[in-house]
């Protein structure tokens, strides 16, 4: 499972396109959830993902560790999948830059995936979209009943 994880990632494309990022605005609606975010106390690009969140209507419970790495193992998250923080709502585990869409597109879905990853920082992506990065395709994937999947791709945006 990790090996394919791994696999995944490293077939990742990376444009280094610019664009303006409107496109984390898509997809607003008023579903509310809580979420809870475990990071470190000085990373900020894990605050403006907070920010993103919270423009989405979700209720964030940030929540500064100093092992981050404990979080990761306690909720299982495979080594390739690991990013800067980890979050968790409802049942559903968030590792990394992974927009608020998906998220909410994997809590309403019937086949709700155990996991969403976005592996590694990809520029671009809500928290590393600061004014001038470049913005990179990244994929989010889902583990589920122990098996990777693609869950999203944004690229060209």
């Amino acid at each position: 499972m990790i090996k394919r994880l791994a696999l995944f990632v490293a077939l990742l494309p990376s444009t280094g396109a610019f664009a303006a990022d409107p496109h984390w605005l898509k997809g607003m609606d008023d579903g509310v959830y809580t979420i809870q975010v475990w990071r470190s106390e000085s990373c900020g690009c894990c605050k403006d993902w907070i920010k993103h969140l919270e423009s989405h209507n979700f209720d964030v419970i940030d929540t500064p560790v100093a092992d981050l790495n404990a979080i990761k193992d306690q909720y299982q998250v495979p080594a390739g999948a690991r990013s800067c923080h980890t979050a968790k709502v409802g049942d559903l585990i968030v590792e990394g830059h992974v927009p608020a869409q998906d998220i909410k597109g994997a809590l309403r879905s019937a086949d709700q995936p155990d996991l969403l990853a976005a592996p590694g920082m990809p520029s671009g992506s809500p928290g590393m979209d600061q004014p001038g990065a470049r913005k990179d395709s990244f994929a989010v994937f889902a583990l589920a009943d122990g098996q990777v999947s693609e869950w999203s791709k944004h690229e060209e945006y």
